[in-house]
């Protein structure tokens, strides 16, 4: 059963990361974007003064089976781990954290500016009116 749980929190993770960065991209998916990357932000900075910065509850909760799975010496990034495991070397986390987070505001500038900051394009209302 671990295992099923393992492989769940994977995906899991893997649509995360992958709808963090690239979310913002479909006008469809920008406000649901948004919200993950607020949340993504509070879970590693507010959760973080708790927990340490760079908290993610579903890496803690992955972590929790894997140990389960006998799994040991696990990173504290998600990331990092896959990367280990990708690449069959360690690399270095400090070379992932600043990845992630350059990545990550990348990702949450656009966000920003494509749902609050850019302007519709003049010849939007003229397309609306013709179609």
């Amino acid at each position: 059963m671990y295992q099923l749980y393992d492989i769940f929190f994977t995906l899991l993770h893997l649509l995360i990361v992958g709808f963090n960065l690239l979310g913002w991209i479909w006008k469809r998916t920008r406000r649901l974007h948004f919200i993950l990357v607020l949340l993504t932000a509070a879970s590693w900075l507010v959760l973080g003064i708790w927990y340490g910065l760079g908290y993610c509850p579903v890496t803690d909760w992955q972590w929790q089976v894997k140990e389960h799975l006998g799994e040991t010496g696990l990173p504290n990034s998600f990331i990092k781990y896959y990367a280990d495991k990708i690449t069959g070397q360690d690399v270095p986390a400090g070379f992932i954290d600043l990845a992630t987070s350059i990545c990550f505001a990348i990702a949450a500038f656009l966000s920003v500016y494509l749902n609050f900051i850019r302007k519709k394009n003049p010849g939007d209302n003229y397309r609306q009116i013709t179609n």
